[in-house]
């Protein structure tokens, strides 16, 4: 997805990528780094990276109300790349 973008995006032109990480089996799987390093490696320069606060998540209730509960992941990353 990184290297295609970069192909057909036009020089000193930016893209923005909205991403959340996720919880897999009790542990943090931290997707937003990890796109994040892919779009650098495609060549793509990090002008912004934005931390939105998520509300309403459907799983709030859930983990709330858990005897060993977890923090909640209730942000998501929009990174902004130039080419």
């Amino acid at each position: 997805m990184a290297a295609e973008s970069y192909r057909v995006l036009k020089k000193g032109k930016m893209c923005a990528v909205m991403i959340g990480d996720i919880r897999k089996y009790g542990k943090v799987v931290p997707l937003g780094f990890c796109i994040m390093q892919c779009f650098l490696d495609a060549g793509f320069i990090n002008k912004e990276i934005i931390i939105k606060e998520q509300y309403n998540c459907k799983s709030t209730d859930y983990w709330q109300n858990r005897e060993n509960n977890f923090l909640l992941l209730a942000h998501e990353y929009i990174f902004v790349f130039q080419k």
